[in-house]
């Protein structure tokens, strides 16, 4: 965004509604503060239910976006402030509803020829007539939400034993959901920061996955960077990682994560259009490893802020 933005009213939105908002509010605090230190005036904006006044009354130039998952990460608050004309960071309305949706996501890439992981939709009425009973044969699987970050709702089923509790257990997100392939693989992830891929990180869980527990505790998984590939790997997960946020209209800050398998095959898994600035997240220890500080880091996503539709 052009013009001295130190003479602005920043806003930093965190919080939230989602089921992610404790860890919104740890982004959030985490941001305000890093540009605080850099001399801008920050408005901290705790985004609940009755939070859509303050964004109006307090005037805000600009808004700086640090909630996570429903109503901060699927579009919804970009299309409010798109209505009130006040540039915010991120991606459009559009693109982050599409990346947050798993479904529609996962199709848009597949279009892209990006290779995702086998996934079928399953919706609750089918749930209800017994539909599941095709997927006995079919494990193991992942069952997940579609709606949903930070892995929440997600289930490995191995045992049949274990398959209803899984659907039941996703189906308290959204009425549809995906039950996928489970792939035994590498997760590795890509940083990418105003369309130019910052480098590729490894993620070694305690748990079977890179869960909740994995991602927001100290000791809950091991991370190496960079990542130790193959040179052609690690610059093929760089390349489709900015093919897959180029297909799916995103801008600003983003994070791709991915399966690699032990004979190098790659599974992309999903786009996350605002990922996590807290201390244990992965964009900033990405950022910090090629040499950007965290408040450089967050000033340089404040920068690249847009209004995204065009004036009438």
């Amino acid at each position: 965004m052009a013009g001295n933005l130190k003479n602005k009213i920043i806003g930093v939105l965190m919080g939230g509604l989602s089921a992610e908002r404790d860890v919104s509010l740890k982004s959030g605090k985490a941001v305000a503060n890093a540009l605080k230190g850099l001399g801008y005036k920050i408005k901290e904006i705790d985004m609940t239910a009755d939070s859509i006044d303050r964004v109006i009354t307090e005037k805000l130039d600009v808004v700086f976006i640090a909630l996570h998952g429903r109503f901060g990460e699927d579009g919804t608050v970009q299309g409010m402030l798109e209505l009130l004309r006040i540039p915010y960071t991120g991606s459009s309305h559009t693109a982050s509803a599409i990346a947050m949706n798993k479904l529609l996501s996962k199709q848009v890439l597949a279009y892209n020829n990006i290779q995702v992981t086998p996934f079928t939709p399953f919706s609750f009425d089918e749930y209800k007539k017994g539909g599941h009973s095709v997927f006995k044969d079919k494990l193991p699987l992942v069952v997940k939400p579609i709606n949903e970050g930070s892995s929440i709702g997600v289930s490995i089923v191995k045992k049949e034993k274990e398959l209803a509790p899984a659907l039941e257990q996703a189906f308290k997100y959204d009425d549809i959901i995906l039950v996928e392939k489970y792939i035994k693989a590498r997760e590795v992830q890509v940083g990418i920061l105003n369309n130019k891929s910052l480098g590729v990180i490894e993620i070694i869980p305690k748990n079977e996955f890179y869960d909740y527990e994995a991602k927001y505790s100290k000791n809950g998984a091991k991370h190496i960077f960079p990542a130790k590939l193959a040179d052609d790997v690690y610059k093929k997960l760089m390349k489709l990682a900015l093919k897959a946020y180029k297909s799916l209209g995103c801008s600003g800050a983003a994070r791709v994560d991915f399966l690699l398998t032990t004979d190098n095959e790659i599974y992309l898994l999903e786009v996350n259009t605002l990922p996590g600035m807290t201390e244990l997240s992965l964009l900033p220890e990405i950022a910090q490893g090629v040499g950007i500080s965290f408040p450089d880091l967050c000033e340089k996503i404040l920068k690249d802020a847009k209004l995204h539709v065009k004036s009438t």
